[in-house]
């Protein structure tokens, strides 16, 4: 295929010169197709393990920060050394990190190890659940559409929002007096 390159001074002719180069590609079909690399399919993702086994991620929320670390077991999940049911004492908190376990059918098949810090129980149940999502994908790769489908892989981003000078918190202006 020769080297050749046509300047199109008009839009009106830019047609015709893009017909007559896709009639010259057309006509050099094969050499066309052994110059363009082809995109292969993406290999299946292997799982991230350490050396014994378990898959590890972190999950944030609000001021929270937890370590997760997750692997094949019975269902057991400890936090910071406790239950789930004694660290997280209310039912709405031990039923939302349950979740991903609940929504990728894998309910009491692997053990959860997680150290949370920062913030209050609510935001650390929230970094938790986003801890196990996150582990999970890395234990099976599989499951990353189902988890990102319910929402459990996006961090929840909201924070509080800081109190600003000449006001009595973040947008709250002091009481109003008018003598």
């Amino acid at each position: 295929m020769a080297d050749e390159t046509q300047t199109v001074n008009d839009l009106s002719k830019l047609g015709d010169a893009m017909a007559a180069a896709q009639g010259a590609a057309a006509s050099d079909a094969p050499a066309a197709e052994a110059a363009t690399p082809v995109a292969e399919p993406a290999a299946p993702a292997e799982p991230v393990l350490d050396q014994w086994g378990r898959a590890y991620a972190t999950g944030k929320r609000k001021n929270a920060v937890a370590r997760v670390w997750i692997k094949p077991g019975v269902g057991r999940i400890s936090v910071n050394g406790k239950e789930v049911a004694d660290y997280f004492g209310r039912a709405v908190l031990q039923m939302m990190i349950r979740q991903p376990f609940e929504a990728s059918s894998r309910a009491d098949q692997f053990d959860v190890m997680a150290t949370v810090a920062g913030g209050g129980l609510s935001g650390q149940a929230g970094a938790v659940r986003h801890g196990i999502s996150k582990a999970l994908v890395a234990f099976e790769p599989g499951l990353r559409p189902t988890l990102k489908h319910g929402g459990f892989l996006t961090r929840d981003s909201r924070v509080v929002e800081r109190k600003k000078y000449g006001r009595a918190k973040a947008r709250r202006s002091f009481q109003f007096s008018k003598r």
